[in-house]
Formats: C-alpha cells, structure tokens, sequence
C-alpha cells in the first residue's frame, strides 16, 4: 500500500479543540477516518515548528490521499501537505526505466 507523509498546520479553531479533547482524541479521530476507507495511521506526532502535526499514513491509492486531505482542510481545523513516499526498492524499479526526455539545449 502506498505510504505517504501528512504534514498539518492548526487554525485557530484546530488549536481550540486540541486544547479541549486532547492530542489522543486527535490522533484517534484521524486513525478511525483513514480506517473508514482502508487506510491505516502509521504513526502521528504532534511538533512544534512549521507543521504542528506530522503522520505517515497507508492510503490504498493517491486518491484515498487526496479525499483525506479535502476532507480535513475541508472541515476548517487543519491545512495539510501531502507527500508520497517511495522505498528504496520502488526507486531502483524507476531508475531502470527508459524515459525519452530530452533536456532544454542553450542557445
């Protein structure tokens, strides 16, 4: 299954829930909605920085990954970034791949 990192940054009213449920109330809300549709949470840490909250996730496809994400930022807690993850074996895989690029030439 597909593994990719989520990055989230609270809004206000994110933080304000946080504050009043708890960090495991969050990280359970988020593991039994990627459950809903296959997918499973890996892990989940809240940070401080740039991203206040940082998961990597199984999603069956790209698409579950992408419904997740508008279903978070949709529900105005929460922006998101999302980003696929690659093993070392399916980056060997790609190396070995014929691709017909052709770089831009300098004039």
């Amino acid at each position: 299954m597909p593994k990719y990192l989520i990055q989230a940054t609270y809004t206000l009213d994110g933080i304000k829930a946080v504050k009043a449920n708890g960090g495991s109330a969050r990280r359970a809300a988020i593991d039994d909605a990627m459950r809903s549709f296959g997918g499973m949470l890996e892990s989940f840490y809240f940070a401080l920085g740039d991203a206040d909250v940082y998961a990597i996730a199984d999603f069956p496809g790209i698409i579950d990954a992408a419904a997740m994400s508008l279903a978070v930022c949709a529900a105005g807690g929460a922006r998101t970034k999302t980003v696929v993850l690659l093993t070392p074996e399916e980056i060997d895989l790609a190396a070995q791949r014929e691709v017909g690029y052709q770089p831009p030439e300098a004039s």
